[in-house]
C-alpha cells in the first residue's frame, strides 16, 4: 500500500536540496510499457536483423527512449516530487553513456532554482537531474522543470 508523502511547497525548498529516486530496472517489460504508451515499437529493440547492424546491438536503450521514460516517471523520480508537483514543464538531457537492457537506473534531482509566480501562488522549480546505473556510471545529465504550489494557502 502506497502512503502519500507530505506535500512539498516551493517556499519550503532550498537550492542544493537533493531528492533521490527508487532504482528501476530497464528491462523488456519497461520497454514494452513505453511502447504501449507511445504506440512505437522501437525496432532497435525488437527487430533482430536491425539490431544486429547497430553498434550496441539489441542492448542499447537509446537516449530518446530513456529520456521519454523519465518524463513519464518510468525511471525513478522522488515520490515526494511526483505527489506534489502541479505540472511537468520541460526537460533537457545529454546522454554520456549508453543505457543497457537490465541496467538498474537511479535518478537524483538537485534543486537549482525557484522562480516564484506569486500572483498565481506557483513557482517554476528547476532541478539538475542525473541518471546513473548500478555501477555508479553516469548515463545522462540535464534538467527538469516543474510547477509547484508556492506555499500553503489558508482558507478561513
Amino acid at each position: 500500500m502506497k502512503t502519500k508523502s507530505r506535500q512539498l511547497f516551493a517556499s519550503d525548498m532550498q537550492v542544493g536540496q537533493t531528492f533521490s529516486g527508487v532504482p528501476r530496472s530497464l528491462d523488456d517489460a519497461a520497454f514494452q510499457k513505453f511502447s504501449q504508451v507511445t504506440g512505437d515499437d522501437h525496432p532497435i529493440h525488437y527487430d533482430a536483423s536491425y539490431a544486429s547492424r547497430t553498434r550496441f546491438g539489441r542492448q542499447v536503450a537509446h537516449g530518446l527512449l530513456v529520456s521519454s521514460m523519465t518524463a513519464l516517471g518510468a525511471t525513478a523520480m522522488s515520490a515526494q516530487i511526483e505527489d506534489s508537483m502541479i505540472a511537468f514543464v520541460e526537460q533537457g538531457f545529454k546522454f554520456r553513456k549508453a543505457a543497457l537492457l537490465d541496467d538498474v537506473v537511479t535518478s537524483q534531482f538537485t534543486l537549482e532554482s525557484v522562480e516564484p509566480k506569486p500572483e498565481r501562488n506557483m513557482a517554476l522549480v528547476t532541478f539538475k537531474v542525473t541518471l546513473a546505473n548500478q555501477h555508479g556510471e553516469l548515463l545522462a545529465d540535464g534538467f527538469h522543470k516543474y510547477l509547484f504550489q508556492l506555499n500553503q494557502t489558508h482558507v478561513a
